[in-house]
């Protein structure tokens, strides 16, 4: 039966994907991610429902536009495998339980807003409000399905704590941190703080671990200055994948302080 949930949601992440796709290219472009159709950014042509299969389609065109055969970035299947990866992972962790639904629903944006600050240094808010009011209102669905009101209450309290640490923390210093990472921020104190409270706090730091070897790697080989500004949330993502994914297994030492 786990099986069977992990192959659902690896077919509807690689169709999440897809959509994400769209929402990657439109939102900082301040477009419509309902219409019109999907179409080719260099002839204008829409894409036909049978172009349109996640993955299959990219390959079956050989990363080309069937009508003017320019190429097709290979970040459209990209993005479609890992929402399908995402999406099997947190199935495969969590399992048949109530509050899959928010975690899907998290890493499906934490997938798009990575994307856009990567190439756009860029949190838009068109994703970040909507998808703390989809968290919140599937974690409480969950909260009363189980009744673990217990984890519900960690959730809240950790979203607020997160929130008003990188408050802080842009206060001190917006040059290094935008307040699209402080508007992020109660999101992840949200999914990770239904898991507990060593969640969060293994997500923050090991984000930030992953973005200071990555720092300092890319300033070594001289591809980035030191005053150049990083995509933070690209990182905050990457530490709250890694805690959801590798959580229990990170954390297991530390089990003997609870």
């Amino acid at each position: 039966m786990l099986a069977l949930l992990i192959g659902t949601c690896a077919l509807f992440g690689l169709a999440v994907g897809s959509f994400l796709n769209v929402v990657i290219y439109r939102v900082p472009r301040n477009e419509s991610i309902v219409s019109p159709r999907s179409k080719c950014p260099t002839c204008s042509m829409p894409i036909r429902e049978r172009d349109n299969i996640p993955v299959l389609s990219w390959l079956l065109l050989r990363g080309k536009c069937r009508n003017c055969h320019s190429p097709i970035s290979a970040r459209y299947p990209l993005v479609e495998l890992a929402g399908g990866a995402l999406f099997a992972g947190a199935a495969a962790r969590l399992g048949y339980n109530w509050a899959l639904p928010a975690i899907l629903v998290l890493l499906a944006s934490l997938l798009a807003l990575a994307c856009i600050d990567l190439e756009h240094l860029l949190l838009p808010k068109k994703i970040i409000y909507p998808t703390l009011l989809m968290v919140g209102g599937l974690l409480v669905l969950a909260a009363a399905m189980t009744g673990e009101w217990h984890n519900l209450l960690v959730a809240g309290i950790c979203a607020v704590a997160w929130f008003l640490l990188f408050f802080v923390m842009n206060f001190a210093s917006p040059r290094i941190l935008g307040f699209g990472d402080v508007r992020l921020a109660p999101i992840l104190g949200l999914g990770l703080g239904w898991l507990g409270w060593r969640y969060v706090v293994l997500g923050f730091f090991s984000g930030n671990l992953i973005g200071a070897v990555i720092g300092i790697a890319l300033i070594a080989t001289k591809r980035m200055r030191r005053d150049q500004q990083i995509p933070y949330g690209v990182f905050l993502a990457l530490g709250s994948a890694l805690a959801i994914f590798a959580g229990p297994e990170l954390l297991a030492p530390f089990q003997r302080f609870q």
